[in-house]
């Protein structure tokens, strides 16, 4: 079985990484007759072509931009921060085989059976954030009063730019897709709801909390991901539980949707619990990748978006009296 784990150690850039993954793992599936594989390595390329053909962003980032612009304007007593990234090879690599086995493993708990070769093939093409903005809100201390509730003044003004976000962006050309996800949130607006995937009223198992929507931009033709948060959040997501301490305990999950599907019963689930495993257990101070290096596993220096995706569109603001140059 071929696997990403197998092209870290040449000393290749990532974009040659990507391309001989990507044809490896093509001409195996066509071999063998995998479409999941097949499909799998159609993602790749869109990176690829994401990575050499990515002219367009300039213009996206104009736009976005447009956005951090109304929030100064607005909100001229918030700090914030708005960023863009490319998501790293990485975790790619480990969302789709996450949403192989994830998917899999719930339908075989549900039904007894496993799901036909189409539906694994869409759990890939419902990754739509290869290009993700974030926005990360704090009200200052300076701005509060001794009654103030700071947590609770936060949240108000996040979901008040959330909901402004949608209508906003679709003025400029972005379509707001569809989450799947309805009635899940109380603060979102109605006529936005069934946009949104809200990770705060709802977080995940290891404390996350954001809140996600996903936009076609028809001027590249590509999906956009936009993640907003207070700052608490995005630690927790950065530094915090969500992002390390968890790791023993995604392990352990793992581990179990093994030992309810035994190797051999199912080749897709097979494959993909494979990958995921191995790149779990990557020792990232012994890869070779052109422009990346690492003390360890939390030590890392990542010149070039290997693990932690690469940065398209820094914007910092302190607040309106604080720098008035957007």
């Amino acid at each position: 079985m071929i696997t990403l784990n197998d092209y870290l150690y040449d000393g290749d850039t990532v974009v040659k990484i990507l391309h001989r993954y990507s044809r490896d793992l093509k001409a195996a599936a066509i071999e063998s007759g995998n479409g999941v594989d097949l499909t799998h390595s159609n993602c790749l390329l869109q990176m690829i072509e994401l990575l050499e053909h990515n002219d367009f962003l300039t213009a996206q980032s104009q736009q976005i931009r447009e956005f951090y612009k109304y929030m100064a304007d607005r909100y001229p007593f918030l700090a914030f921060t708005f960023k863009g990234r490319i998501k790293s090879l990485i975790r790619l690599e480990e969302k789709i085989n996450g949403n192989i086995v994830e998917y899999i493993y719930d339908y075989y708990m549900k039904t007894g059976t496993f799901p036909p070769e189409s539906q694994i093939k869409d759990q890939i093409g419902r990754i739509k954030d290869l290009i993700a903005y974030r926005i990360v809100i704090s009200l200052p201390v300076c701005h509060l009063k001794p009654e103030d509730n700071r947590a609770e003044m936060e949240l108000k003004y996040l979901y008040e730019i959330a909901n402004a976000l949608p209508d906003f962006l679709e003025e400029r050309g972005f379509k707001p897709e569809l989450s799947g996800k309805v009635d899940q949130s109380t603060r979102i607006e109605d006529k936005y709801k069934q946009y949104y995937r809200d990770y705060i009223e709802k977080p995940n198992m290891f404390g996350y909390k954001s809140l996600h929507i996903s936009f076609f931009d028809n001027a590249s033709r590509s999906n956009i991901e936009v993640q907003l948060r207070t700052k608490e959040m995005d630690d927790v997501a950065e530094i915090g539980p969500a992002n390390h301490l968890g790791y023993e305990e995604r392990q352990e999950k793992e581990r179990a949707r093994r030992s309810e599907i035994p190797a051999g019963e199912n080749i897709f689930f097979d494959n993909a619990y494979e990958r995921g495993m191995r790149l779990q257990q990557l020792e990232l101070n012994k890869v070779d990748v052109n422009m990346f290096g690492a003390i360890d596993n939390s030590l890392v220096n990542d010149g070039c978006g290997l693990y932690r995706g690469r940065q398209i569109l820094p914007y910092e603001h302190l607040s309106r009296f604080q720098n008035d140059l957007i």
